[in-house]
């Protein structure tokens, strides 16, 4: 037997397991060959096709809005802000002048000690801080439809500031293709109108993850930033201990362009989907905030039933410390009794933010058997028609009834920054 260990919200399960037979995939291994300060200051420093920042440009007098992830987002602001702050005073920049926009789309408004997080230090006190709140029409501007018909209301104070910059990371999205860029005001920053007219596009076969171009939801989503008028982003990329890697300023689509490839270096391991066809896949969302609630851990069984056979069983240690993380989620979960159930209606309602994940999940659960290893009671577990787990061990036994003699497993200790590799673009 071998022992293994995973992250589970701020700590981590232990376990023992039969190693015959078994692959560990843990995500590519990073040569740091500069400090995260460094990387930031030099990716300031060096532009990719903006103009806004020349050796000239006066910052003085100019409202500054600066979008930023909220907390379901685990990026060190602690590093990049002060970078960027400092940058931008160095222009000339008037700290009253300067607001910092939590950029949380459909997701309930941050407390207190949630803003404190996600600004650490002083920044929320020394600065504006305004928490966006997709359902406020009082501070909604609307600006038009986009191409695919996406009609655009976005937060009204940052569209109506001088500079518009977004701060986020750049990785694969389970169905926006890559996160970063637009995506932080484009969705962030929108009302729920915007938000759910764009995610509606999700049962598109081109919506899935790794794939940008021929992306429907995520060229809308760059439709939805040049309208909103986004002239600058500031992305970074982390591994899987949150480190960052390498960063990026500049035009938003350019600092994409650059990011990308690196990203998918990051994560993407050296074997073919076509060859990942496990019978048992053990996953972790990779601990404290990929697992704060069942929302957001499902982007980890994305990555997991890329490794998976058809039929296989996977098994997700998640904390969901927050539980499901979405009313209307758990809403329209009350009373369904079958994946099926979900595969049939949603497509025949209108789209709603929310019953959305039921609609993924069940596109994951219908090839697949899910064990959910988390702090959320047995009985709310099953309310989403998963098989709960009150451990590790208790999992595998359970996982064992499912499975074929001479099974092969594969080991996710990171699912949410683990995938083989995808088809390319346009297959």
């Amino acid at each position: 037997m071998t022992h293994y260990a995973l992250k589970f919200d701020d700590k981590e399960l232990f376990f023992e397991y039969d190693a015959s037979n078994t692959s560990v995939f843990l995500p590519n291994e990073t040569e740091f060959k500069s400090n995260p300060a460094d990387l930031i200051q030099n990716a300031l420093l060096a532009p990719l096709g903006l103009d806004y920042f020349d050796n000239n440009v006066q910052l003085s007098g100019k409202k500054i809005a600066i979008a930023i992830n909220d907390q379901t987002r685990p990026l060190p602001h602690a590093q990049i802000l002060p970078a960027l702050l400092e940058f931008l005073i160095g222009k000339g920049a008037e700290n009253d002048l300067i607001t910092f926009y939590i950029a949380t789309g459909t997701h309930r408004k941050l407390n207190e000690e949630e803003i404190l997080r996600v600004l650490p230090g002083n920044l929320s006190k020394k600065y504006r801080v305004h928490c966006h709140q997709c359902d406020d029409s009082e501070n909604l501007s609307y600006l038009g439809t986009t191409q695919q018909g996406t009609p655009v209301y976005v937060n009204r104070e940052y569209y109506q500031s001088d500079i518009k910059i977004v701060v986020g990371s750049i990785e694969p999205h389970h169905f926006m293709g890559f996160s970063g860029g637009m995506k932080t005001a484009a969705i962030g920053l929108t009302g729920r109108e915007t938000i759910q007219r764009n995610h509606s596009m999700l049962p598109d076969p081109n919506a899935r993850m790794g794939l940008y171009n021929d992306n429907p939801m995520r060229m809308d989503v760059e439709e939805i930033g040049r309208m909103i008028g986004v002239q600058c982003a500031l992305n970074v990329i982390l591994d899987d201990n949150k480190r960052i890697i390498h960063a990026f300023w500049g035009d938003p689509q350019r600092v994409m362009q650059a990011g990308i490839p690196l990203s998918l270096q990051a994560c993407q391991l050296k074997v073919p989907q076509e060859a990942c066809q496990f019978d048992l896949v053990i996953a972790s969302a990779g601990g404290f905030p990929k697992d704060i609630n069942l929302y957001q851990s499902q982007k980890a069984l994305t990555n997991s039933c890329l490794f998976s056979k058809n039929g296989g069983v996977i098994i997700l240690a998640a904390g969901c410390r927050d539980g499901a993380g979405n009313d209307k989620f758990a809403q329209y979960m009350q009373g369904k009794t079958s994946w099926q159930q979900v595969l049939d209606d949603f497509p025949a309602r209108p789209f709603e933010i929310g019953p959305h994940k039921a609609y993924q999940l069940a596109q994951q659960v219908k090839d697949h058997t899910i064990i959910l290893v988390s702090q959320m009671a047995p009985e709310e577990v099953r309310k989403y028609l998963l098989i709960p787990a009150g451990d590790m061990q208790s999992a595998l036994q359970l996982a064992a009834g499912f499975l074929p003699q001479d099974y092969r497993t594969a080991i996710l200790p990171y699912a949410t920054h683990s995938m083989p590799i995808l088809p390319r673009e346009g297959k």
